[in-house]
């Protein structure tokens, strides 16, 4: 008898958190980098006003492609001469916020043209 009752609450132990997700579709909460949760504009003040320039009209080509910009975002690029674009991709930066960011960019350099 001991044993059944053991199993019957480890059972419960187990089955509960299961039983509650599918039920009451309770999902666990991630972690959030600061990057996701800043918008754009703020990322962009914040870690790339420095080197691009307030209207991103510095070491910005606006004439890329979006996915070579967001790559650039991601993974870097050495430039002819330093500063070098860093890459944002192991500080948390996901391809979706890259192209945020670049899209952002692009706004602002048009605007100040």
């Amino acid at each position: 008898m001991f044993t059944f009752k053991l199993i019957k609450v480890l059972a419960t132990i187990l089955v509960a958190p299961l039983l509650a997700f599918l039920f009451f579709n309770i999902v666990p909460t991630e972690t959030v980098t600061d990057a996701q949760t800043e918008d754009a504009a703020t990322y962009y003040k914040a870690k790339c006003v420095v080197c691009h320039g307030a209207k991103a009209d510095k070491k910005f080509d606006s004439s890329l492609s979006e996915e070579h910009l967001v790559d650039a975002v991601l993974k870097g690029k050495k430039a002819a001469k330093p500063p070098h674009m860093p890459e944002y991709e192991s500080k948390g930066v996901t391809p979706e916020q890259a192209k945020e960011l670049v899209i952002y960019m692009k706004q602002l350099k048009t605007a100040g043209e």
